[in-house]
C-alpha cells in the first residue's frame, strides 16, 4: 500500500515537467517567430524606403531628360528640322513622370536603361543641330545675296514702271481730242448772226462752232462731246427739256448745256451746236468750254451787253 501511494507522485510531477517543457517550447518558438516576423518586417520596409528613394531619383532622371529633349526640341524647330521623334520619347517620359503607381524594381531598372538609351539620341540630335546650323549659315548667305539681286531687280522694274507711266502720261496728253477754231455767234429771231457785238434783247439762239484738230495719236471711234455755256456766275446754263444733261468730269457730276457723239477720224471734223436758252442773257462775260473723253479741249469767252 505504501508503495502505491508513493508512484503517484512521481508521476504527476514528471508531467507537470513535460508540461513545463512543452511550454518552454512553445516560447521559444512564439519568440523566434516574433523575431523573424520583425526581421522581414524591417527587411520590407528597408526595401520600400529602397524603392521609393529609387522611384525619386528615376523621376529626377525624367525631369532632367525632358528638360534636355526640349532645349533640342526648341533648336531644331528654330533651325526647321525634324521634331517629331524627340516629342514622341518625351510625350513617353512625361507619362512615366505622371503616373501615380509604384514601380516595381525590375521597372525601375527598364525605365532606367531607356533613359540611358536616350542619351545617345541626344548626342545625334546635337550633331544634327549642328548640321542644320551650317546649312542654315550657308541658306542665310545664299539668300543674302538673292536679296542683293532681287533689290536690283526690283529698282529696276520700278524705274521701268515709273518711266512706262511717264510715257502713257505723255501719251494720253497727246491723245486728247483738241477744239480749235472756237467760234461763238448770236442768232436773232430773223436768223441772222453776229460773231461780236453781242445785245441781250437780240439773242435768240447761242451758235458755237468748231473743229477738232488733227491728232494722229487719238484712237478713231465714237467720241462723246459736250459743251458747257458758263454764265457770268460761274454757273452751266442748262435745260434737260433742250437736250442738256449730266456728265462726269474730275470724278465730280456736272451739268453739260449741249452735247453730240461722232465718230472720230481724225479729218478736222466740224461740230456745231445751237442753244436756244428761251430768257434774256444777263450782261456779263460768258464761256463757252468744250469737253471729249473726261478732258476740257478748249474755250472761248464772250460779252453780252
Amino acid at each position: 500500500m505504501e508503495s502505491n501511494f508513493q508512484e503517484k507522485p512521481k508521476k504527476s510531477e514528471n508531467s507537470k515537467n513535460i508540461l513545463i517543457i512543452v511550454l518552454a517550447i512553445l516560447v521559444v518558438i512564439s519568440g523566434i517567430k516574433l523575431y523573424t516576423d520583425y526581421l522581414d518586417k524591417t527587411k520590407k520596409s528597408e526595401e520600400i524606403l529602397i524603392l521609393s528613394e529609387e522611384n525619386n531619383d528615376l523621376n529626377r532622371r525624367i525631369d532632367s531628360m525632358t528638360f534636355q529633349l526640349d532645349l533640342r526640341i526648341q533648336e531644331i524647330e528654330k533651325l526647321g528640322g525634324d521634331v517629331q521623334a524627340l516629342e514622341e520619347i518625351k510625350e513617353q517620359l512625361l507619362a512615366e513622370r505622371n503616373t501615380e503607381r509604384k514601380r516595381t524594381a525590375e521597372e525601375i531598372a527598364s525605365l532606367n536603361r531607356r533613359i540611358s538609351s536616350y542619351a545617345g539620341t541626344l548626342r545625334e540630335k546635337d550633331d544634327e543641330i549642328l548640321r542644320l546650323r551650317e546649312v542654315n549659315q550657308q541658306l542665310y548667305a545664299e539668300n543674302q545675296d538673292l536679296r542683293s539681286t532681287q533689290a536690283e531687280i526690283e529698282e529696276q522694274v520700278v524705274q521701268l514702271n515709273i518711266r512706262r507711266q511717264e510715257l502713257e502720261e505723255k501719251v494720253n496728253i497727246a491723245a486728247v481730242l483738241k477744239a480749235e477754231n472756237i467760234s461763238v455767234a448770236a442768232v436773232n429771231s430773223r436768223g441772222r448772226e453776229r460773231e461780236d457785238g453781242f445785245r441781250s434783247r437780240q439773242i435768240e439762239k447761242i451758235k458755237v462752232s468748231f473743229n477738232l484738230a488733227d491728232n494722229k495719236v487719238a484712237e478713231k471711234g465714237h467720241k462723246d462731246i459736250y459743251i458747257q455755256l458758263i454764265a457770268p456766275n460761274n454757273q452751266p446754263i442748262f435745260d434737260v427739256a433742250k437736250g442738256s444733261g449730266t456728265f462726269t468730269i474730275d470724278g465730280r457730276e456736272e451739268f453739260y448745256t449741249a452735247h453730240q457723239d461722232l465718230f472720230f477720224d481724225n479729218t478736222l471734223q466740224s461740230l456745231t451746236y445751237f442753244y436756244e436758252k428761251g430768257s434774256r442773257y444777263t450782261p456779263g462775260i460768258y464761256e463757252v468750254r468744250v469737253f471729249a473723253e473726261g478732258y476740257q479741249i478748249g474755250n472761248k469767252t464772250f460779252e453780252v451787253k
